[in-house]
């Protein structure tokens, strides 16, 4: 791809295409409102995937993705595991073979949260709170890619997306159905139970080696549940976690506001979460304690953490929020970081450093990992052009894949920080046709 400050590059068209048509899809699912939890689904979500649509249809030599059906969990009502309409949640198996037959990989999807009834009502309508709109089948691309020259290491393993409806990244517990007399279930915590037995018993009890991954919400949720998930594998397995775009960070927005932790606070009080993370600091607010920079101070477990230092979602609606920008000042920069001023810019570097900032536990971390490149993107991992292709992005000469990679199986030491944008040639930077409301 073009460096930063040339013209955007012709796979702009395609990427702008797919989000259009994707919005389009979204609307007829019965998606309602352009709410904040939406702007994160459709970062998290979709922009990955578009990168890896364009990207294929440009070129004849990649085979097509592999189609995983969608297996409804058994028994849910019984259990309480229930997506935010009362349906059964979801989640896509492929088996795996060969020397990856006993080790497994599972991804945990992202999507956002919801605040409030109003938008977690939206959500019930929607693939984000439902399993009566979520798609029969999905590809698997990226680290679920069965092409081995797409996925060197994982890609004859057993791997399992699981998908994401109850809107407080897996983690809401609520007895009580009637909210303001209209039935919703915060049963987040139970699904990722419910989900876990299931697989415990189809094999992953057996497994060698395991891996939990998950992208922007889902990769929060993979901090939340790392240790969990270690707990229910053999002691003498390989285990570790893998959070994509999922490090959000607790920063004043370009208005002096904490839009982030106020939006946090409100998914905490609302799904009862506070007691979920009752060794978070008590003299914390509610959504404080949600942020990784507070979970991972008790993760056990080795966790490698996967972010773009300029997160295109956070940078559009946690410091750029258009709430605090009445004049539109930032619009042109938030839609193409190559397209910011020099004093935008250096805001943007500020950034950068809170998030250097928050990780500086992790890099004392002897079996933790990193990978920070200086992208415009969020999510990394979902697709085949950013997780590992010629092309993709790479931080002294390694990509995504290979940095993983290297990291899950010790072969080296993996802690990669890219140099401030724009730097780096090889980012495949976002550019929007119009910023996703909130």
């Amino acid at each position: 791809m073009a460096p930063p400050s040339s013209p955007p590059s012709s796979a702009s068209a395609p990427i702008s295409r797919h989000l259009r048509l994707w919005l389009r899809r979204r609307g007829r699912a019965g998606a309602a409102g352009a709410t904040f939890a939406v702007a994160l689904l459709a970062a998290a979500l979709l922009l990955t995937l578009s990168y890896y649509a364009s990207v294929a249809s440009d070129s004849s030599s990649v085979r097509s993705p592999a189609l995983v059906g969608l297996t409804l969990v058994s028994g849910a009502q019984e259990k309480g595991a229930l997506c935010l309409d009362g349906s059964a949640p979801g989640y896509h198996l492929q088996r795996g073979s060969g020397t990856g037959s006993h080790s497994w990989l599972i991804h945990l999807e992202g999507g956002g949260w919801c605040r409030n009834l109003k938008s977690c009502a939206s959500r019930q309508r929607s693939i984000l709170g439902s399993s009566r709109y979520m798609e029969r089948q999905i590809e698997f691309t990226g680290i679920l890619s069965d092409d081995k020259s797409q996925n060197p290491d994982f890609y004859n393993w057993n791997k399992v997306k699981i998908r994401y409806c109850d809107g407080a990244s897996f983690s809401g517990d609520v007895r009580d159905e009637l909210q303001n007399g209209t039935r919703f279930f915060f049963r987040g915590q139970r699904i990722w139970e419910a989900v876990m037995n299931e697989l415990v018993f189809k094999g992953m009890r057996k497994a060698k080696q395991a891996f939990l991954t998950g992208c922007s919400a889902g990769g929060l949720a993979t901090y939340i549940h790392c240790d969990a998930f270690r707990a229910l594998l053999p002691k003498d397995s390989r285990v570790k976690c893998l959070a994509d775009g999922g490090f959000f960070l607790d920063v004043e927005d370009i208005a002096g506001k904490r839009t982030m932790r106020s939006f946090y606070s409100d998914v905490v009080r609302l799904q009862g979460l506070r007691e979920k993370f009752s060794n978070c600091n008590s003299n914390l607010e509610p959504g404080q304690c949600f942020f990784p920079r507070e979970v991972v101070k008790h993760i056990v477990n080795p966790v490698f953490i996967l972010n773009p230092a300029y997160d295109a979602w956070q940078v559009q609606h946690a410091l750029t929020p258009e709430s605090s920008d009445p004049h539109h000042s930032w619009l042109d920069c938030r839609l193409d970081i190559a397209k910011c001023s020099s004093e935008q810019l250096e805001i943007l570097q500020g950034f950068r450093k809170e998030l250097h900032a928050a990780i500086s536990e992790v890099k004392q971390k002897r079996d933790w990992g990193f990978y920070i490149n200086s992208c415009f993107v969020h999510c990394q991992s979902l697709n085949s052009l950013t997780w590992h292709s010629p092309t993709s992005p790479r931080v002294n000469n390694k990509s995504i894949a290979e940095a993983v990679g290297d990291w899950f199986f010790d072969r080296r030491e993996v802690k990669e920080i890219d140099c401030e944008y724009p730097c780096n040639p090889t980012c495949h930077n976002l550019a929007f046709v119009k910023p996703f409301k909130i």
